[in-house]
């Protein structure tokens, strides 16, 4: 692996314990400038996760918490009246940040929720007419509950589109929550972090990543998963080519962050179910979503 995306990953752990592979992931998320969807129960460490990533990679983050009551104008921002230059002037909400943590986003509304779609998929939202460029790079972490939980509003498969992996932190393991409870507050050593990255390196990173090679091979093996799932005998979600597309990315940045300039099948293989999970399960949940995608990784041939 890039010594620096090492290091980057190294220093995540010792934060966030016995999590290495998702966050990994989730670096190779981020680095593919893919939004992130992280499904799990309260209290497993999605806010930290999101917090550590931030300042490792050098970036400013913002904070909105998803609520029944949460309106479109109170995350994008709105016109509002100056009477001393006798215009309305716009406002910027919270989503004008590198990062924006959607914090249980499937607690608001439909319309809240899909005020996020302009913005996650064109980098840029209208307000009254007038189009207004969101940072770049721009990153969108949303973190939701079991869609089985009361009080939510399953996301609608056009939504769930829009993110390129979704991931599950789960419970640690006993052995590492006696150690975290012994430990000194993970707050505080956050506040030691250093920067890896700075805004600059991960736009010039985005630009390296679209440029790994992908091989006619490779291509048409992840053609052959997309056509798969349009089978009458597969149970789960048809996959769009955006879907295809998206496994294309994480693919490229995985390999990028392994030090290659080419996409291996392998590659591939190791950000299938996170890239297709979402995608596949649809209405019956992200882990439903997770099975389908193993059955069709596991029933589609691998290049050689």
């Amino acid at each position: 692996m890039n010594k620096k995306f090492h290091h980057l990953i190294s220093e995540a752990s010792k934060i966030i314990l016995d999590k290495n592979a998702e966050i990994r992931l989730a670096a190779t998320c981020l680095l593919a400038g893919g939004h992130l969807l992280i499904e799990d129960l309260p209290g497993v460490g999605k806010t930290t996760l999101v917090q550590v990533l931030a300042k490792l990679l050098g970036l400013k983050n913002r904070r909105i918490q998803f609520t029944i009551d949460l309106l479109p104008a109170d995350i994008i921002g709105g016109q509002i009246f100056h009477p001393q230059e006798q215009k309305f002037i716009f406002h910027p909400g919270p989503l004008f940040s590198s990062i924006v943590m959607a914090d249980e986003l499937n607690r608001a509304s439909p319309r809240t929720q899909s005020a996020l779609l302009q913005a996650m998929e064109e980098g840029e939202v209208s307000v009254d007419g007038t189009t207004w460029k969101l940072p770049r790079p721009f990153y969108l972490i949303a973190t939701q509950n079991p869609h089985k939980q009361i009080g939510t509003f399953p996301l609608p498969e056009s939504q769930l589109d829009r993110f390129l992996m979704s991931l599950e932190l789960h419970h640690a393991s006993k052995s590492t929550e006696v150690t975290i409870f012994q430990r000194k507050d993970a707050k505080l050593s956050m506040d030691q972090i250093e920067s890896l990255f700075s805004e600059q390196e991960i736009i010039e990173i985005l630009t390296q990543v679209e440029e790994v090679q992908i091989s006619p091979a490779v291509a048409l093996y992840i053609a052959d998963l997309l056509e798969r799932s349009r089978r009458p005998d597969f149970e789960g979600m048809q996959l769009s080519t955006r879907a295809g597309l998206a496994l294309v990315r994480a693919a490229k940045a995985w390999a990028f962050m392994e030090g290659r300039t080419y996409v291996r099948p392998e590659d591939v293989q190791e950000v299938l179910i996170p890239v297709l999970g979402h995608r596949l399960g649809g209405s019956h949940g992200i882990n439903k979503g997770r099975e389908w995608a193993l059955a069709l990784q596991k029933n589609t041939a691998v290049p050689v």
